[in-house]
């Protein structure tokens, strides 16, 4: 048999994502699939190392954009996660929150925006009171920069005008909108969503707002509350989450994807609360670029299928693998009671206190199987689509329309002969041929 072809991801981070993301449980896995993760040496020219398939990073400035622009072009080829000028737009919370405003999600149902907020540059913005027509206390006071530096995540709850002199500007002003104290963090890895709920500010009250001595109180990052953290008692009294609902599968989902095509961007996550006062209305009041991962339940296989998918892109042309990468497609956008049953309030850990697992994150109990052995990275890559093709089959039970929904050509050019057996109540699925495009065919039981 030929050698194995593997693939070299080069990750440029700060030490301390570094630190927090590099673990080596993701190491071990990724290299399990045919793809070493590589450090970049921040002391030397990109274009020196390598060679590099793939490209991570999260460093700034304008020496490493001009580092990146050499890299591509003298590697046309190579991927890199993600391009510094989308990156940029969340370093600044107002285009960061336009993007939501260009999203058309097709839900009758539920709804969703942002809070109303305004900028205030200079004290002469800060007493016009024309900027405070629309907006009442209290609010949220964050940085206009978003640039993930520790200063980005000095927030604060302003109680009164008082409260916003102290505070150094350029500032966005948000109002703050009940939300029954809980706060959904919405994790995106290419076409992977994944939903956790969080404890987050407790809702304030007219009473308190009347009866509160403070003019402000600060948090290092507002929406990142410890679940064991509790803020003074007098005011606030903060929430379980065990009965708190998650958001709808379908509209999460579509809200995901919108952003992610509408920013060009692989790898953040965004912060949505319920309007207290309207059960359906969601509101995203924020989006960071490359989040904390690792305090995602699973990161490890959700990342190392995404590196997969991008590679698979890469060796065999965008269309074609872009097609095996997307059953996870069918599941969602089913949208069936079926498919909801993918919805979860178990607890997670590392703070969270329930998931929604919007898509299938692997397939975790097949991967020391021998159903992988022998194959390079991308005959696994196809070994996976079609193992969670078999999770579809037998979630929808003996049903054809799932294959007809699936694509029939998948030009797979590595799994020849290779049968699948579902239980004994889903369908055989068998992928044969000798010809690179291969057809499913879904026979009955026995």
């Amino acid at each position: 048999m030929a050698e194995e072809k593997r693939f070299r991801v080069g990750y440029a981070l700060a030490p301390k994502k570094q630190n927090s993301f590099i673990r080596d449980s993701l190491v071990n896995l990724a290299r399990s699939r045919g793809i070493d993760l590589v450090r970049v040496d921040p002391n030397r020219n990109l274009v020196d190392q390598g060679p590099f398939d793939c490209v991570l990073h999260k460093l700034y400035g304008d020496d490493w954009k001009s580092q990146l622009n050499e890299f591509t072009a003298k590697n046309p080829n190579a991927v890199v996660l993600d391009s510094p000028e989308s990156i940029e737009r969340l370093h600044n919370r107002i285009s960061m929150l336009q993007a939501v405003s260009e999203l058309r999600i097709d839900d009758r149902s539920d709804t969703f925006g942002i809070p109303k907020q305004i900028v205030i540059y200079d004290k002469e913005t800060l007493f016009d009171r024309r900027n405070w027509e629309t907006l009442k206390f209290p609010v949220i006071a964050k940085p206009l920069v978003a640039d993930g530096s520790a200063k980005s995540h000095k927030m604060a709850l302003v109680f009164n005008q008082e409260g916003l002199n102290s505070l150094k500007s350029p500032i966005v002003v948000q109002e703050f909108v009940n939300h029954g104290g809980v706060i959904f963090k919405v994790y995106v890895v290419g076409e992977r969503v994944r939903c956790v709920k969080r404890k987050s500010l407790p809702d304030v009250g007219e009473d308190e707002l009347v009866s509160v001595s403070e003019d402000s109180l600060s948090f290092s990052q507002v929406s990142n509350l410890a679940s064991d953290e509790r803020i003074d008692d007098r005011y606030y009294k903060m929430m379980h989450l065990d009965d708190t609902e998650m958001p709808p599968l379908c509209f999460i989902t579509q809200i995901a994807r919108g952003l992610r095509r509408v920013m060009s961007l692989n790898l953040f996550n965004f912060d949505v609360i319920r309007d207290s006062r309207c059960g359906n209305r969601y509101l995203i009041v924020d989006i960071n670029y490359f989040p904390g991962y690792a305090k995602m339940p699973g990161y490890e296989s959700v990342l190392t299928d995404f590196f997969c998918d991008v590679l698979c892109k890469k060796q065999q042309g965008g269309e074609e693998c872009s097609e095996n990468a997307g059953l996870d497609s069918v599941m969602v956008h089913g949208c069936d009671n079926d498919a909801r049953r993918l919805m979860s309030n178990t607890c997670c850990g590392d703070g969270d206190e329930g998931s929604l697992q919007v898509l299938p994150l692997g397939v975790e109990e097949k991967e020391s199987s021998n159903l992988l052995n022998g194959l390079d990275p991308l005959g696994r890559h196809e070994m996976r689509i079609l193992l969670r093709l078999q999770m579809v089959l037998k979630l929808e039970g003996n049903k054809g329309n799932v294959l007809s929904n699936f694509a029939l050509d998948m030009n797979f050019q590595h799994v020849n002969t290779w049968p699948i057996m579902a239980d004994s109540t889903a369908a055989k699925v068998l992928v044969g041929g000798s010809s690179p495009v291969h057809k499913y065919r879904c026979l009955p039981n026995g």
